[in-house]
């Protein structure tokens, strides 16, 4: 209905501008050209820098569909609302007629509904101006057609050029950007004080830990180890020495790569290499079918039931998200202290190497990006209003509150980001941080490797027959575009 409107406003304005032509009145600007091209036609810099000239204001209503978990994410889809004063006030500078309102739908469905949800609307014609995802989702929309690529914008607002550039990467697929970087984020290891301590260590070797792991010292085998004493002295309950997440999600993968593993071959084909795989399954049947130190029925819990587990000193060693603090200080233990009660009682540091002289400590991240919508009629105020939202006073007060990482390179001496003390004692983290690829086959290649996990540890099968099993079912899925590497 909206579209609708817009086109009958557009014909007035064009009606108008040919009478007053005809009578003399008119000056040379007329309405911009890119409220006449077709929704399938990218408007070029040009075209979307020329102002709608004179006439009645036009309201936009742009729609954002945002993933977000309430209250402490919710800055996703509302720091672009908050944006939209800046983009008008810009607009009317430029004498562009047109002005935005943010139709923003924000919940915290499954990211495999959401994903599908983003298809459906795509394919039925419905699909929002703005989409916020994984940027590994680049991998199956730019080929699909349902985004579009941002280089040519890009440039347009200064705004952009203060965006980590390590991060332009997580957005790059086939030569060309498809997403402004919207948050980051680490994945550490946290682990226990206080049960640390109910196992003998001194407070210097627990304050110490995070500097050991970062040296190489103590290894995901000495924490492995640590997790089967604490079993065994009854510090914890069986299966709760080490916990991962509960779900299939990006974490796994530094699993693979701390092993050895590479990911991503020639063109967009991906690797899948047995030996790193098998490692991973070996320390995965070992750790929940022999040294009851990983709960078999962990993959499948709820996450509140996690995240009350491990926030309230019942698990040793867990591997999360620098996302998760944020959560935990104000659902889980906002009345034992919030953030005070996180850091007497929890540390955290980078995934530790794998074994003493095999590789060297890992973390990933895993930006969120502003997509656009090859069906937006409007893709330069979309852009535009993503550049208003770019700016480190709405994405500091987003960071700070969700526990993600900043994107701006203005934010390390911002002194609301410095101040927040657990966003500036993770940065340090990226230094460790890997990236997901961005490939139409990761998701297939994803939940092979996942079903290998789920096999080993529920005892269903040896790491041995899950590797044979996960590479069956790349190689039927997948066929050329992926590679078997022994």
């Amino acid at each position: 209905m909206l579209r609708k409107k817009s086109i009958q406003i557009v014909v007035l304005l064009l009606l108008l501008s040919l009478l007053l032509v005809a009578c003399g009145g008119a000056g040379e600007e007329g309405v911009g050209e890119e409220e006449a091209t077709p929704v399938e036609q990218v408007e070029t810099p040009e075209e979307a820098a020329e102002p709608a000239g004179p006439g009645e204001v036009q309201t936009i209503t742009l729609v954002a569909r945002c993933k977000a978990a309430p209250p402490h994410e919710d800055g996703r889809c509302n720091n672009l609302v908050a944006a939209a004063e800046a983009a008008n006030q810009e607009l009317e500078e430029m004498g562009d007629n047109r002005r935005i309102q943010v139709e923003a739908i924000q919940d915290n469905k499954d990211w495999g509904e959401y994903k599908t949800e983003f298809e459906l609307a795509s394919d039925a014609g419905e699909a929002p101006d703005i989409i916020v995802s994984g940027h590994e989702h680049i991998g199956d929309w730019a080929p699909a057609g349902i985004i579009i690529p941002v280089d040519d914008r890009v440039g347009e607002h200064e705004e952009f050029a203060d965006i980590i550039d390590s991060l332009w990467d997580s957005v790059t697929f086939e030569g060309q950007r498809w997403g402004i970087p919207q948050d980051a984020e680490a994945r550490p290891l946290f682990y226990s004080k206080t049960l640390l301590r109910e196992l003998g260590w001194s407070d210097e070797e627990i304050e110490s830990l995070d500097e050991r792991i970062a040296s190489g010292e103590f290894t995901w085998e000495d924490m492995l180890d640590t997790a089967e004493q604490a079993v065994e002295q009854g510090i914890v309950q069986p299966g709760n020495g080490w916990w991962h997440r509960p779900v299939n999600g990006p974490d796994f993968l530094y699993y693979y790569y701390a092993a050895g593993g590479e990911i991503s071959g020639e063109g967009d084909q991906l690797v899948f290499d047995r030996g790193a795989a098998l490692q991973v399954y070996q320390i995965l049947e070992e750790a929940s079918q022999e040294r009851n130190i990983l709960s078999p029925s962990l993959l499948g819990s709820e996450w509140a039931n996690w995240n009350t587990a491990v926030s309230d000193n019942q698990v040793l060693f867990w591997y999360g998200g620098s996302w998760n603090w944020a959560d935990w200080a104000v659902n889980y233990v906002a009345d034992r202290g919030g953030e005070e009660f996180l850091f007497e009682n929890i540390g955290f540091a980078p995934i530790p190497a794998l074994e003493a002289g095999k590789g060297e400590p890992i973390t990933l991240t895993h930006p969120l990006v502003y997509m656009i919508s090859s069906q937006s009629e409007h893709p330069d105020l979309a852009m535009l209003l993503i550049a208003k939202a770019t700016v480190k006073e709405l994405n500091t007060e987003y960071a700070v509150a969700s526990g993600h990482l900043g994107i701006l390179e203005s934010q390390v001496d911002y002194e609301p980001y410095v101040q927040a003390q657990f966003l500036s004692q993770v940065l340090p983290l990226l230094e460790y941080t890997t990236f997901l690829p961005n490939s139409p086959y990761w998701s297939q290649w994803s939940e092979a490797y996942y079903l290998g996990i789920q096999a080993v540890e529920s005892g269903d099968l040896s790491a041995e027959e899950a590797v044979d099993v996960v590479v069956d079912q790349l190689q039927n899925e997948l066929g050329d575009s992926v590679i078997i590497s022994e």
